[in-house]
């Protein structure tokens, strides 16, 4: 294990609920993801990091989620995006094939932050393992919900996340009682018809 994965690990602490990475996936995203980030997949699989606050996740399976976010926005235009990774109440983490680690969405929110890393398209691997480094839990803890979420609802697992039902943008409140276990990729795309994606406005946090 390299150095910066044992780093993202003291942060996270121990995986759960792994899926071994098959050849094929390996194969179908090299030249479109960081080699680092597939030598990564072959030796820790795909799973939940911090009990399930944080997981790295197979983007085949998170296709149509790409593509009902960035449907009809200007980063249709900009980029070929994947879905590396993603949070238990679902910040998206987008990696796109020309310009890495660029965008983060959060899907409850349906507000969208822009990045430009100082490492150039011909350092993929260093934006890879930057992305892992500037990871912490508690920037994936909506409210500080989640281990509140996790006691009453139980531990996700790999394609489960915590949803606000109703959601938050059908005016619904943000508190753990409205918080529900949910498939991933149906309620992810669910909160991407809700409302028009929007950059973050900081001014308002």
């Amino acid at each position: 294990m390299d150095e910066v994965f044992s780093i993202f690990l003291e942060e996270f602490g121990n995986q759960i609920d792994k899926q071994n990475v098959p050849p094929s996936s390996i194969e179908r995203y090299t030249g479109k993801l960081p080699n680092q980030l597939l030598e990564y997949w072959a030796e820790h699989g795909w799973c939940g990091y911090g009990d399930g606050i944080f997981w790295l996740v197979n983007p085949q399976e998170y296709e149509g989620v790409v593509a009902s976010w960035i449907e009809g926005t200007k980063f249709e235009t900009i980029d070929t995006y994947h879905l590396i990774a993603r949070s238990a109440f679902g910040d998206l983490y987008f990696w796109g094939e020309k310009t890495g680690a660029s965008l983060n969405v959060t899907s409850i929110l349906s507000r969208y932050t822009v990045f430009n890393s100082v490492f150039g398209a011909e350092q993929m691997d260093k934006q890879l393992q930057n992305f892992l480094l500037t990871r912490n839990i508690d920037n994936d803890d909506y409210g500080d919900l989640f281990k509140p979420a996790k006691k009453k609802l139980g531990t996700l697992r790999h394609d489960e996340m915590y949803g606000f039902v109703p959601a938050l943008m059908l005016g619904g409140p943000d508190t753990l009682d409205q918080l529900e276990k949910v498939k991933a990729v149906e309620h992810l795309i669910l909160l991407s018809q809700l409302a028009e994606l929007q950059p973050y406005d900081f001014s308002d946090i």
